[in-house]
């Protein structure tokens, strides 16, 4: 089968224009990019030049972290804030290191257990927000710089795309509209758009489990799933540095490419970041009673484990050497000799349990959502490169008669160059509900039932009569069902005013219920499995003058609004409006 590259189609646009992909990982981040001239087929180029790695070449990563001075200001950043250099200055300076700052952004409703570790402060005045903008903003900086180097007449060609380039950033499976709110935000915050309706349209969202689907997709992956039989379904996992990015799939046809999700997406917490915690735990304990012990020296040895030990480590019967200082350092009562810290494999692959053990079951929990369609694992994302991660998969999935395989090319940068593939190709055409969405209505109040008795106190008449209890729960979408991007969810409202100047902005809120497959009667709106998704809000005053006069119960006179709420839940972002018919005219 070809690659996506091959089957993409020419640009259709009018002008030339350009498509960043900017992909902020917990710890390490790129850039992807397309220049789209009209009439011609798209190719992704990946940012491979950043300042701080000039002895590099082809690197197409950076590390996710930034140098703050005691004023909020940013110092330093990426492979800049990572040189020995800048690490002895920052220190003379007394700057604060901000990392890991993405794990900030996540929903509250997903549990982080850092084993005891804190996330460090945020820097002086600065949200999470804003300190997410920075780093859009040096990554934006650096494409550019890159772009008008590297391109012939690279200048001329940033200057005529300035002011209309497209974004598209990707983000945890777990993430929701919330998330999104705060990355625009940051984007407007960093400079990239300006904080317009317009501006904030150029910003596109991916999951970073469909990114990979995509980047899979660019390396011909699909031939593999495509020669097995045509009903079998396969898994991308999306190992980053701090979550699982778990998202499964079958392929529906072939040309044009049509590719379709089979259960809900997940995300844990359990990437590469937390066996590095887990690391500098141990080496904390193991030395606390040796000179090796300080707070430097093990953070010296954890950053050792993380370059070495943690990436080549594959077999728990082999001891593992980390190599540290120089053949002078010795402490043979903790392990140390020639400056190497001994482990036994044992104690390393403990430190890589929780990990691999949430992988398989999330795995195993994909495998039963899609029917035990799934047949095959494709393993991307920077943490995919674990010899140890990637056995593990491979033995403890067997008996379930699931393949798991590791493409061969750069996987690091899937999920940017997939997020470019994402705005090119838009492979996925159908995705499944992870939650249950509904909305808010007013039930009939029966004085039979003992839950209307118990919530009496909060009945509502209307003017024509009806005696109604607020809070009923409304199932717009179930969970775990196949929704086609261009499907519309409507629900059709009818309200009654006593009066029409009370007719203006209109609010509904759209409620997300995580408690499970069974529908709620009623919104609970301090519980935990209750949150809301968007508030969809729209000026209804222009009904005035079509609204028609109804004389209700004792003769009051009320006026009976109808109006519809369409959502779109099909698509990688919500959307969703209201819509009224106003003297014949839908609006």
């Amino acid at each position: 089968m070809k690659s996506s590259a091959d089957t993409r189609k020419p640009y259709t646009g009018p002008i030339r224009s350009l498509v960043l992909a900017l992909d902020v990982g917990t710890t390490f981040s790129g850039v992807s990019y397309a220049i789209l001239e009209p009439g011609e087929i798209p190719k992704i180029h990946g940012v491979t030049r950043f300042p701080g790695q000039e002895h590099v070449a082809g690197n197409s990563k950076i590390p996710t972290v930034m140098y703050y001075d005691g004023e909020g200001k940013m110092m330093a950043a990426g492979a800049e804030a990572d040189t020995p250099s800048m690490l002895s200055l920052a220190e003379d300076e007394a700057w604060i290191k901000v990392e890991l700052f993405k794990l900030r952004l996540r929903p509250r409703t997903m549990k982080l257990n850092m084993n005891g570790m804190r996330l460090g402060p945020l820097p002086y005045r600065k949200s999470a927000v804003d300190v997410f903008g920075d780093f859009l903003s040096y990554l934006f900086l650096c494409t550019r710089n890159f772009i008008r180097d590297t391109h012939a007449n690279g200048l001329s060609l940033w200057n005529a795309v300035e002011h209309d380039i497209q974004f598209v950033l990707s983000h945890p499976n777990g993430w929701e509209g919330a998330q999104q709110t705060k990355m625009r935000r940051a984007a407007v915050y960093g400079g990239l758009i300006p904080d317009t309706n317009e501006g904030k349209a150029r910003i596109r969202f991916v999951t970073e489990g469909e990114a990979s689907l995509h980047a899979c997709v660019l390396n011909g992956l699909a031939d593999d799933v495509l020669s097995g039989s045509p009903k079998s379904g396969f898994l991308v996992l999306d190992a980053g540095g701090g979550t699982l990015d778990i998202s499964s799939y079958s392929i529906r046809a072939q040309a044009p490419l049509v590719i379709e999700e089979v259960a809900p997406p997940d995300c844990v917490f359990a990437g590469s970041v937390f066996v590095s915690r887990r690391a500098r735990e141990l080496f904390r304990e193991k030395l606390k009673n040796s000179k090796y012990g300080t707070p430097d020296a093990v953070d010296h040895i954890t950053k050792r484990f993380d370059e070495t030990t943690k990436r080549l480590f594959r077999d728990k019967r082999d001891p593992q050497y980390i190599l540290f200082g120089s053949p002078l350092d010795k402490d043979l009562s903790v392990g140390i000799r020639s400056g190497q810290l001994r482990l036994s494999g044992t104690e390393v692959a403990e430190l890589f349990e929780p990990s691999v053990k949430a992988a398989v079951h999330a795995i195993k929990a994909q495998v039963e959502a899609s029917s035990g369609m799934i047949k095959s694992v494709f393993l991307v994302g920077g943490y995919a490169n674990s010899a140890w991660l990637f056995s593990q998969l491979q033995e403890r999935l067997q008996p379930y008669r699931v393949a798991v395989s590791r493409p061969d090319t750069q996987t690091s940068k899937a999920v940017a160059d997939g997020a470019i593939g994402f705005y090119c190709d838009h492979h996925v055409s159908a995705r499944m509900s992870k939650f249950m969405y509904g909305v808010e209505y007013l039930r009939q109040y029966d004085s039979a039932d003992p839950e209307h008795v118990e919530r009496k106190d909060r009945l509502c008449e209307l003017p024509s009569g009806p005696r109604l209890l607020p809070d009923a729960f409304d199932c717009i979408l179930a969970r775990g069902v196949k929704v086609k991007e261009s499907t519309v969810f409507t629900r059709k409202y009818c309200t009654e005013l006593t009066s029409l100047s009370l007719l203006s902005v209109f609010e509904v809120e759209i409620w997300c219920y995580r408690g499970g497959n069974t529908i709620p009667k009623w919104i609970m709106r301090q519980a935990e499995d209750f949150s809301t998704l968007c508030l969809v809000r729209a000026d209804l005053s222009p009904l005035s003058s079509s609204a028609e006069a109804k004389t209700g119960k004792h003769g009051r006179v009320y006026w009976n609004i109808v109006f519809s709420v369409e959502i779109h839940f099909g698509l990688t972002e919500f959307r969703a409006r209201i819509k009224w018919v106003d003297n014949g005219v839908t609006k």
